[in-house]
């Protein structure tokens, strides 16, 4: 199975026994999670609810329809963060990166090199030309994390995120092209 370690963490693929730590993840981060992944927490505010989410994450990604690792802490292998492949456009060869971490572990550069690493693997095994990143402009964390990996700011995209309130936002694209593919 493909995992990817880097310092004293590792990216793999979401497994069924990974639901437990899922919705620990979710639950101690529900506050945080509730604006940028309401439907993630929707799904794994329990034990069960977890499991159901994670058997069907598993098979989106066996059938290639989308891809969510986890991003886990290597001494104890709790979850720390997510990191999705998804809205997969294999014709026009676009897929969008998505991420979130834990409150405790913000701030250390984790998810941005987990993007960094996961770039190779999204342009390699999908065959993608266009990765994107959909971001709030006033979520400044994750606006560097997309510019500091090469993504370049697009457009604005109106009305295209509803929080877990309910809340409509306009989110910022953000685009980064397969090096490879440029001719």
């Amino acid at each position: 199975m493909m995992q990817i370690d880097f310092e004293n963490y590792s990216i793999s693929p979401i497994q069924e026994k990974d639901a437990w730590r899922l919705c620990d993840l979710m639950v101690s981060n529900s506050e945080r999670f509730k604006s940028y992944f309401p439907q993630t927490l929707q799904q794994n505010l329990t034990p069960t609810l977890a499991e159901l989410f994670v058997g069907k994450k598993v098979k989106e990604f066996m059938r290639n329809e989308e891809f969510l690792f986890t991003i886990k802490e290597n001494t104890n292998r709790s979850i720390i963060g997510l990191l999705y492949v998804k809205e997969l456009k294999k014709t026009e060869g676009q897929g969008e990166l998505a991420y979130c971490i834990s409150y405790r572990f913000e701030g250390r550069g984790i998810i941005k090199t987990s993007v960094e690493k996961i770039i190779p693997w999204c342009f390699r095994e999908l065959k993608l030309q266009t990765l994107q990143i959909i971001v709030h402009h006033n979520n400044l964390p994750s606006k560097l994390i997309a510019e500091k990996n090469g993504f370049v700011w697009k457009r604005t995209l109106p009305n295209v995120h509803t929080t877990g309130s309910g809340e409509i936002l306009d989110m910022e694209l953000y685009e980064l092209h397969n090096p490879k593919a440029i001719t």
